[in-house]
């Protein structure tokens, strides 16, 4: 059975000698995003969003390179990737 990647997975992706690890961001039909880091935005022009993420995108075809973790679907971490995203089904 191969594993699908669904938003708010953390995940490991070993590929051409790197290795990304981080929560999975976005996904459609042809990629994910793996957030690998995240950093203080140096302005205040947009209040909502606080922090500059920093992405891998990972195209359907390498899904079967990607291990899961774990994830934060249903755990007392409130924080999600996108503070004011919809909820995921």
């Amino acid at each position: 059975m191969s594993y699908t990647p669904q938003v708010d997975d953390y995940v490991k992706w070993e590929h051409n000698q790197f290795v990304d690890e981080g929560w999975v961001y976005f996904k459609c039909p042809d990629y994910i995003t793996i957030e690998v880091g995240t950093k203080d935005k140096p302005d205040a022009l947009v209040d909502m969003h606080k922090k500059t993420h920093i992405l891998v995108v990972c195209h359907s075809q390498y899904w079967g390179e990607i291990e899961y973790i774990k994830n934060r679907r249903n755990s007392d971490d409130e924080y999600k990737s996108q503070e004011h995203r919809y909820s995921d089904p």
